[in-house]
């Protein structure tokens, strides 16, 4: 008991150290400031937002709403997925220890914690390091229905993945690989029913949103239909290494992982599958993204672990002579209703005993694995330097926050354009306190939208006419493309101040530009009659 504890928990307190390292980045970038604005509304004011916008991270946004309560900081918005990436890598090594052994779990829990994917998600104020260790607890769950501990384990199964779904729909695409893991496992007809019960529960609870969400489907309007080359990264980014020595050693115990029997009957299934499904279905309509299959990263260090265990396994038997170690007999390995399950045994080099006696070479092999997972980490960490970094993330509204309330006059107008990077303001009020909103018409909490509801294009046009210089807060790539919005007011922005403004001063992060613009020089009628005179003049000169 005494090694499953330690499996468990040091994966977790890795994780959690790793996530709290340098948490506190100095700014959030635009779907983090999105979380900690709606966080902040009230119940009511969320419940209306939901109904327009963001559906699929209703149930997100209510459990920030309690977060934020305490205290509505940066750190704190993060804090959740730091505890959620703590959670998922203590569930993959609980996975581990179940379906194999307690070094197991310990290495597939550790690799899980050092892939910088899971860091990086870790530290995102958004709900996918949430979604990832409810998957993980579903997995678990499911492994002990299998094992036939009790009927109430199905609706537990359920009732976690039913509320998983409801952060972040997609998740279903995890009844799909649990299904495969059924059919691999072998299970019985009641097994079978239990997982059927348990699906129409997820099923009945999630139809609602998923209604609510088609008709906010526009939002994901910016994905791509997804390629060979989406597909490559995204196996690189299930990886500890993303390239190099490490990548291809991670690869390799990933194959060997494959013969593991009942793991891979779970990890193989919950690795592909989701990924597979939705890069299938993003060729008719556009919804894949990697953060929306966060979750099926457990699969790959639950492989690699078992691979490296297989490894350990070989080496120990070699210096045994050859002897083949017998296995200790596993309880487990009979699910409900008494048929053993149709794999091979998992546990063909059992270190736990042989002839009485702990092997001399199984503390050894653990060790030796976790100092391995120990130097994959140090060659990663220049990944894990650059991912704190602001500048790592699409943009970072904090900079932009603090060039504008070094720059801003009192009074100086200010538009958003398009009028979502009002988001920039909302979430560092202090920062635009001087600057005045001279296309706001309501309020986003007043109006149940994100960001307020602007003027009418021929109202903006009047107040734009009555101003000097005028500040900017758009979409970089916007402002460059020369490309026209959609919106009428957004035209009307972009129209007026490339047409009666000079760009003066600019300041860049990522996908945001804040930039002041000052009105054209007028050219009075008798100046432009004089310098006309000047040139005709001029020239009746030269002809003479």
């Amino acid at each position: 008991m005494r090694a499953e504890i330690v499996a468990v928990a040091v994966p977790a307190a890795v994780i959690l150290a790793i996530g709290l390292w340098g948490l506190d980045r100095g700014g959030m970038w635009g779907d983090e400031s999105v979380t900690f604005l709606v966080g902040r509304r009230t119940v009511p004011q969320i419940w209306q937002l939901l109904h327009g916008l963001d559906a699929v991270h209703g149930l997100y946004y209510l459990f920030m709403h309690v977060v934020l309560a305490v205290h509505p900081g940066e750190v704190v918005l993060r804090l959740p997925s730091v505890f959620g990436a703590a959670v998922t890598a203590g569930l993959v090594a609980a996975l581990g220890v179940r379906l194999v052994r307690p070094r197991v779990g310990l290495w597939a829990g550790l690799l899980y914690a050092i892939t910088p994917l899971t860091g990086h998600y870790a530290q995102e104020g958004r709900s996918y390091a949430l979604v990832a260790a409810g998957v993980a607890a579903a997995t678990l769950l499911l492994v002990r229905a299998v094992e036939g501990r009790s009927r109430r384990v199905w609706w537990w199964y359920g009732g976690v993945l039913a509320v998983t779904c409801l952060l972040h729909e997609l998740v279903v695409l995890v009844l799909c690989a649990h299904a495969l893991t059924l059919v691999l496992m072998r299970v019985r007809r009641g097994v079978w029913l239990g997982w059927a019960r348990a699906a129409g529960v997820v099923g009945v609870v999630l139809l609602p949103l998923v209604w609510v969400s088609q008709e906010q489907s526009g939002q994901v309007g910016w994905l791509v239909t997804p390629g060979w080359d989406q597909a490559g990264l995204l196996v690189r980014d299930f990886a500890v290494g993303p390239d190099g020595l490490v990548f291809w050693v991670s690869v390799a115990l990933m194959a060997l992982g494959l013969g593991a029997g009942r793991l891979a009957a779970v990890a193989l299934p919950l690795l592909v599958l989701p990924p597979a499904l939705l890069i299938a279905v993003s060729q008719i309509r556009p919804l894949f993204h990697e953060r929306y299959v966060l979750y099926a990263l457990a699969g790959a260090p639950l492989l690699a672990a078992a691979g490296a265990d297989w490894v350990a396994g070989v080496v120990g038997r070699l210096r045994l002579g050859g002897r083949r170690v017998p296995a200790r007999p596993h309880s487990r390995l009979r699910p409900s209703g008494g048929t053993p399950i149709a794999l091979r045994n998992d546990c063909p080099h059992d270190d736990r005993q042989w002839s009485g006696r702990r092997l001399p070479y199984g503390r050894l092999g653990t060790l030796t694995g976790v100092l391995a997972v120990a130097l994959a980490f140090v060659q990663c960490l220049p990944l894990y330097r650059q991912d704190r970094s602001p500048a790592h993330r699409p943009e970072n509204l904090g900079a932009v926050a603090a060039r504008a309330a070094r720059d801003i006059r009192p009074g100086d107008p200010v538009l958003f354009l398009p009028s979502n990077w009002r988001l920039t303001a909302l979430t560092y009020p202090k920062a635009f306190r001087r600057a005045r909103d001279i296309a706001l018409r309501e309020s986003g909490p007043r109006s149940g939208t994100l960001s307020g509801i602007e003027t009418t294009p021929a109202e903006l046009r009047r107040k734009l006419a009555g101003v000097d210089r005028v500040w900017v807060v758009g979409q970089s790539r916007l402002l460059s493309s020369g490309l026209l919005p959609a919106d009428p007011t957004e035209r009307v922005k972009l129209a007026v101040v490339e047409e009666q403004f000079i760009a003066r001063e600019r300041y860049v992060s990522g996908r945001v530009t804040f930039l002041l613009y000052v009105r054209r020089p007028a050219v009075s009628v008798s100046a432009a009659v004089a310098a006309s005179s000047a040139v005709v003049s001029s020239s009746s000169r030269d002809r003479s």
